[in-house]
């Protein structure tokens, strides 16, 4: 198993309640997974304690088959070898797209350095626009630079928080489909969270549903959705 989180359980200091509730998730290598839920579900904060940006108060999270939290270790964030695309993607204003790119590459030289620059430009569409500042590009493609960037330093994982949370209803679906395609291409293990099922069902393997931070369902994002969208219409007719 690529990724193994066990007995998970998380409470932000002044909450009443916990945000995460005995969350047990096995990931294969290069599968895409989306952790569906409402505001307020915890699937930010899961993938926080993923990313290290949060201690969990107890369980497991080893990816591969390394440990990064347990009752005994804790990995720092730095050194847990994550890509993470946050929902303002946190580009760099002062650089450009190839210095952005560039940031998160560490123990190579500078032609090593080139080299992975263009790979990752390449891959999501935008060896042109290198020389550019990110006020100088559209959204969809500041979007692409920030996973562009993920993908640099060739991580175990890929974290991205609500992706397409920033980006105009227009732009939505050209976009989903451009990050599907990427990140097949890549072949790179990722998990995304978001509230939109659409999105789920067009990039995700399986989808993990929370609710009030416990998982309540997992599997096939269409055959979830479609199910629940049955039941409900269902109800409406009784």
């Amino acid at each position: 198993m690529y990724v193994n989180i066990k007995g998970l359980n998380f409470k932000y200091h002044n909450a009443k309640e916990q945000t995460i509730v005995d969350f047990n998730l096995e990931i294969q290598k290069g599968e895409v997974i989306s952790i569906f839920g409402q505001s307020g579900s915890g699937k930010s904060t899961a993938l926080r304690l993923l990313a290290g940006l949060e201690i969990p108060k107890s369980g497991l999270i080893e990816i591969d088959k390394r440990v990064m939290v347990d009752d005994k270790i804790f990995v720092q964030p730095e050194k847990r070898g994550l890509g993470m695309v946050f929902q303002d993607y946190a580009l760099f204003p002062h650089m450009t797209v190839e210095g952005n790119v560039k940031f998160g590459l560490k123990n190579m030289n500078n032609k090593e350095k080139e080299k992975r620059v263009e790979e990752v430009l390449e891959l999501v569409e935008l060896k042109d626009y290198k020389k550019r500042y990110p006020h100088e590009i559209s959204g969809g493609q500041q979007q692409r630079v920030a996973l562009a960037r993920a993908l640099a330093p060739k991580p175990l994982l890929v974290l991205l928080d609500e992706p397409f949370s920033n980006l105009d209803a227009d732009l939505h679906a050209k976009i989903r489909n451009d990050l599907k395609k990427i990140i097949a291409q890549a072949g790179i293990t990722s998990i995304f969270v978001t509230h939109n099922k659409e999105d789920s069902i067009a990039i995700a393997n399986r989808v993990v549903v929370l609710e009030k931070g416990i998982i309540i369902k997992t599997g096939n994002p269409t055959e979830i959705f479609m199910s629940s969208a049955i039941k409900k219409n269902k109800v409406k007719a009784l």
